[in-house]
């Protein structure tokens, strides 16, 4: 029997020859195994249940937008808004100052409203 190193050497070689002769083919399949299992991950990830309407109700009376100009502004205020973003619906009819530009709202001394988008330079 052959000492311990000459075991270690003996083993050492035969891992050498085993890598160099199927290393690169182990790298493939493991590559391979690898892609498989993350396609079939992704794939379980993009099912989803389709969409019914039943049922879409129509609402009773549509709020139209009131004809006074482009823009709007609360007199209170100093800021002004499209009459379909939010901060005009917040705006009284009684308290409503109507614009046809935005210069003409800006030279009042009103600036665009930051939550409406498309108003002041964006």
């Amino acid at each position: 029997m052959g000492s311990i190193a000459e075991w270690r050497l003996k083993i050492k070689n035969l891992a050498e020859d085993v890598f160099v002769e199927w290393g690169i083919a182990l790298i493939v399949l493991c590559v391979a195994l690898v892609s498989f299992g993350l396609g079939r991950l992704s794939f379980t990830e993009t099912v989803t249940s389709p969409v019914n309407i039943i049922d879409a109700s129509i609402p009773a009376h549509i709020p139209g937008i009131p004809m006074g100009g482009q823009l709007v502004a609360a007199r209170s205020g100093s800021t002004y808004y499209y009459p379909w973003c939010a901060g005009a619906a917040k705006i009284t009819p009684q308290n409503q100052r109507w614009f046809a530009s935005e210069g003409a709202a800006q030279t009042a001394g009103y600036r665009p409203a930051k939550n409406c988008k498309g108003l002041g330079s964006e």
